[in-house]
Parts: C-alpha cells; structure tokens; sequence
C-alpha cells in the first residue's frame, strides 16, 4: 500500500536563472507561477490554453510541470520538498 505522505507537498525548491534557491509554500508558487503566466517571460506550454482562468493555470503548471524555459537561457524550475526538523 502507498504511504499517502508520498503525494503531500509542504514546500517547493525553486531554483530560477540568477537567483539564489527559494523555498516556497504551495500558495506560494502559485502566486509565482501566475506572474510567470502574466508577464509572458518563459515559454509557456500550449495546453494551458484549454484553462479559462489564470488560477487553474497557474495549479496546472504547478501540478503537471516542474521546469518553464526562456529565451537566453532563462529557466525556472521547482520541486516538492519535505522539510523536517
């Protein structure tokens, strides 16, 4: 039987072109990604366009990709992590 610790996710890592590595909440990332969507910096993947809203984007993106490229090497990428004390 499946652990269902496997499919929570307390943090991302996010690791983005000149920046140090974040970690951020769900929420978090989601208000990233949806400036990401917004400003059109990154190559978005096309079947975005089938979600009317920005905000199912944006958990679209977040649950089904992990990596956006750019132009100029320009990259953003973010991953579960578990943060334990």
């Amino acid at each position: 039987m499946v652990d269902s610790i496997m499919y929570q996710e307390d943090y991302f890592v996010v690791l983005e072109t000149e920046q140090t590595e974040q970690f951020l909440t769900p929420e978090e990332l989601l208000d990233k990604l949806k400036g990401v969507i917004q400003s059109h910096q990154l190559d978005l993947p096309s079947d975005l366009e089938k979600f009317p809203t920005l905000e199912e984007q944006a958990k679209y993106l977040r649950d089904n990709y992990c990596e956006l490229n750019g132009d100029d090497g320009q990259y953003l990428q973010w991953y579960v992590v578990r943060l334990e004390k």
